[in-house]
C-alpha cells in the first residue's frame, strides 16, 4: 500500500494537466467560425439602364443580326423576367457595341472600384489590413488579373494571399467563399475580401445559334464585394456567420458538362450555349447536393419522414419520395438569379411558395442576371425589407457551368437594420412589383 501511495499522490495533478492540455488544444485546434462582417453590392447609374424596348431597338439598329435573331431575342426579353431598371455597361450602349479588352477593363473598373471603396468606407478599414484577395470573374481573365488590379487601385500589402477565379460560371461566387473558408483553416485572425461579378462588355455573341443568343439577353451589369473574417474580435460587428457550405459538381455527366458551354459557331462567333436541359440539369444538381446539406439542417422528424417516404417507395408503395420542408430549416431562400425558369425549377423542386423566392424574382427584374454576385443582391433585398431577423438562416443556392450547385448557410447574428444604405434602398417600396412578387414579374 505504501509503495503505490507515491502515484496515488500525484493522480489529482495528472488529472489537472490533462484538463489543462485538453482546454488549451480546444481552444487552439478548435474550428474557427467565419463571420461575415458586411457586403456591398454595385448600383449602376441610372443612365446606364437598358430598358426592354430600348434594348430591342439598340439591337435592331445596330446591324449585327438578321430578323429570326432579332425575332428570337425579343420574344426570349419578353418573357425573362427582366425590368427596365437592369442595366449594361456604357460601352454596350455604343452601337454597334465595343466589346474590346479596353471597354471590359472599364467595366471591370467601374463596378469593382466602387463596391470595395464602399465597403472599406463604411468600415473604415485599411487596404493593408486585407490578407486573403479572391475574385471571380467567369470569361474575362485579363494580365496582370483582377485581384492585381485591386491591389494596385488600394495599394494592398506585398505579401497578401490573392487569387483570380475564372471560368467557374454563375456558382463561382460560393465556390471564392469556400477557398476562403478552407484558407483560413490555415491562417488564422485573417481578414479576407472576395469579389464576385461577372463582365458584360465583351461577352455578346454576334451570330445566329439559337442556344447562344440566350445569353445576350439576360445578362446584365453588376458585382459584389465581401468582407469575411475569423478573427473573434470581428465577431461583434458581423451580420452573419457561415454554418454549412456544400458543392456538388456533376461534369462528369456529359449532358451536364455540356449544359453551358462557350464555343464558337460555324462562323466563327464566339458565345456560350445554353442548353434545354439546363433546367433539368440544375434540378438534378441540386438534389445531389441537398442529399448531402440535409442531414446537417434538417430537424429529425423531416429526415424520418424523407426515410420512410424513401423506403416506401423501393417497395412500391408510393410512388414520389417525400420532398422535406426545408422551411423548417430556413426562414429565407436566396435562389440564383439566373433566369425564370431556373429560380421556378427550384421553386417546385423544393416545393416553396411565391413569397420564398420573392428575393430572387426581384432581383431578377430590377438587376437581371449578374452571374455570381444575384446571391448577394437577393441578400441585400432580404434586407431592405426588413425580413432579416438575428438568428434568422438563409440558404444561398447557386448554379454555374460544369455543371455545379454550391450551397450556403448563413446565421443572422446580429440586429440587420433595414435602413441602411444599399442597393436596393432608393426603390424597395416598388418591390415586389404590384405587391405580388411572382406572377408581376411574369411576361
Amino acid at each position: 500500500m505504501d509503495s503505490s501511495s507515491p502515484f496515488i499522490n500525484i493522480l489529482p495533478q495528472v488529472a489537472s494537466a490533462c484538463v489543462i492540455i485538453a482546454v488549451f488544444s480546444y481552444y487552439f485546434f478548435r474550428p474557427k467560425c467565419i463571420y461575415l462582417i458586411d457586403f456591398s453590392c454595385y448600383q449602376p447609374p441610372d443612365f446606364l439602364r437598358a430598358p426592354v424596348s430600348n434594348f430591342i431597338e439598340h439591337l435592331t439598329i445596330s446591324g449585327v443580326f438578321d430578323k429570326e435573331s432579332l425575332d428570337l431575342q425579343q420574344k426570349i426579353l419578353e418573357r425573362s423576367g427582366i425590368g427596365d431598371d437592369a442595366s449594361v455597361p456604357v460601352t454596350v450602349h455604343e452601337i454597334p457595341p465595343n466589346s474590346s479588352l479596353s471597354a471590359a477593363r472599364e467595366e471591370t473598373h467601374e463596378i469593382l472600384f466602387n463596391v470595395v471603396e464602399d465597403l472599406f468606407l463604411k468600415h473604415k478599414i485599411d487596404p493593408k489590413s486585407i490578407d486573403i484577395l479572391v475574385s471571380n470573374c467567369s470569361l474575362f481573365c485579363p494580365s496582370p488579373s483582377i485581384t492585381s488590379i485591386i491591389i494596385n487601385r488600394f495599394g494592398m500589402r506585398s505579401n497578401i494571399k490573392s487569387f483570380s477565379l475564372s471560368g467557374m460560371g454563375c456558382s463561382a461566387g460560393l465556390l471564392s467563399i469556400n477557398l476562403v473558408k478552407d484558407l483560413m483553416k490555415i491562417h488564422g485572425d485573417s481578414l479576407a475580401l472576395v469579389l464576385s461579378m461577372e463582365a458584360v462588355s465583351p461577352n455578346g455573341y454576334r451570330g445566329k445559334c439559337k442556344s447562344m443568343l440566350i445569353a445576350n439577353t439576360i445578362f446584365r451589369m453588376g458585382g459584389a464585394a465581401i468582407l469575411l473574417s475569423n478573427r473573434e474580435q470581428d465577431k461583434h460587428k458581423a451580420k452573419y456567420k457561415l454554418q454549412h457550405l456544400v458543392r456538388t459538381h456533376v461534369g462528369s455527366d456529359n449532358e451536364s458538362y455540356e449544359s453551358v458551354m462557350q464555343q464558337i459557331d460555324e462562323e466563327g462567333n464566339v458565345g456560350v450555349a445554353l442548353s434545354k436541359q439546363l433546367v433539368k440539369v440544375a434540378s438534378k444538381a441540386l438534389k445531389i447536393n441537398v442529399v448531402e446539406l440535409g442531414p446537417r439542417v434538417l430537424p429529425y422528424s423531416e429526415q424520418l419522414k424523407y426515410i420512410i417516404s424513401f423506403i416506401k417507395r423501393k417497395w412500391g408503395m408510393q410512388k414520389e419520395v417525400y420532398t422535406p420542408n426545408f422551411k423548417k430549416a430556413f426562414e429565407h431562400f436566396c435562389i440564383h438569379a439566373g433566369g425564370r425558369a431556373i429560380i421556378e425549377g427550384v421553386e417546385k423542386h423544393l416545393k416553396l411558395d411565391k413569397e420564398d423566392v420573392e428575393a430572387s424574382r426581384s432581383t431578377l427584374y430590377r438587376y437581371g442576371n449578374t452571374s455570381s454576385s444575384s446571391l448577394w443582391y437577393e441578400l441585400q433585398y432580404l434586407e431592405a425589407k426588413g425580413r432579416m431577423k438575428k438568428g434568422d438562416r438563409v440558404w444561398q443556392i447557386g448554379f454555374g457551368s460544369g455543371f455545379k450547385a454550391n450551397t450556403a448557410v448563413w446565421k443572422c447574428i446580429s440586429e440587420i437594420d433595414s435602413k441602411d444604405r444599399n442597393a436596393w434602398s432608393d426603390r424597395i417600396h416598388l418591390y415586389p412589383v404590384c405587391g405580388d412578387g411572382s406572377s408581376a414579374l411574369e411576361t
